[in-house]
């Protein structure tokens, strides 16, 4: 069940909390994640986000704050505002900062590699390595799953690719999912290193009927540390995964009411 607890302005924003409470079960928990499958229709010029703000246990009832903010200066006092959800993931794990035990000092350094489309890409250096925003990139070629330590995600690669050290990740069906993350090194001295650059690719993104069911999304995570200076380090990584996907269609209409001091 979805409802709205209140809704009012102040100033020229307009907050509104909305709740989800399962009723047959225990799909809503604490980790509950929207998934970006809302939309929030008002007929005035804004932005809108929707955060995650409480649980309660006892109830089951999630609680969410829609903020509007709007552009112009219109009276949107009585204005009415559309919150629909179409999905949501739940039953969430957080691997913080976990070791990765794996033998850096035994890398391959002539992997089998592929040329791919990235999907999308970030890191503190990926504008310098692709300052012309292309599309293709070298990456591993994925291979059997390596021993990992999280439920959800496969540690299909690790190899060193131009002098440079290449990890990769994949998850399958993970429309459904959301699950993702990072690897990092730490030094001798326990400082943190961030890869350079990450980039994104997926297989089988489309059947042949339409659908996407044995998609596979993939992550490639560089860093420029030389071969020979790899043993000074330690590999890590933080990584989030939910066990739960529920579809629905819920939707409240509600108006917009001035704040009472």
């Amino acid at each position: 069940k979805m409802e709205v607890v209140s809704a009012y302005i102040h100033d020229n924003i307009a907050e509104i909390y909305i709740t989800m409470q399962d009723l047959i079960g225990n799909r809503i928990d604490e980790t509950t994640d929207l998934y970006d499958s809302y939309s929030i229709n008002r007929p005035f010029d804004s932005s809108a986000t929707c955060q995650f703000v409480g649980y309660d246990k006892t109830t089951k009832t999630a609680t969410f704050l829609i903020s509007i903010t709007e552009w112009g200066n219109k009276k949107i006092v009585g204005d009415k505002v559309t919150f629909s959800v179409r999905e949501f993931i739940s039953d969430k794990h957080m691997y913080n900062e976990i070791p990765i035990t794996v033998d850096l000092t035994s890398i391959d350094r002539t992997p089998s590699t592929k040329q791919v489309s990235a999907g999308g890409g970030g890191g503190p250096k990926y504008k310098e390595y692709f300052p012309n925003h292309e599309s293709k990139v070298i990456v591993l070629v994925p291979s059997a799953p390596i021993d990992f330590p999280v439920e959800g995600i496969d540690f299909t690669g690790i190899g060193y690719v131009d002098e440079m050290l290449h990890l990769q990740t994949s998850v399958a069906n993970n429309l459904t999912k959301d699950n993702h993350g990072y690897f990092f090194l730490r030094d001798i001295n326990g400082n943190k290193i961030q890869c350079d650059y990450q980039v994104g690719f997926a297989e089988n993104a489309y059947s042949n009927n339409g659908n996407s069911d044995n998609r596979i999304d993939y992550s490639e995570y560089v860093f420029n540390i030389p071969q020979s200076e790899i043993v000074q380090y330690s590999l890590y990584g933080t990584f989030v995964t939910s066990g739960l996907f529920t579809e629905g269609n819920w939707q409240v209409t509600f108006s917009l009411e001035e704040k009472n001091n």
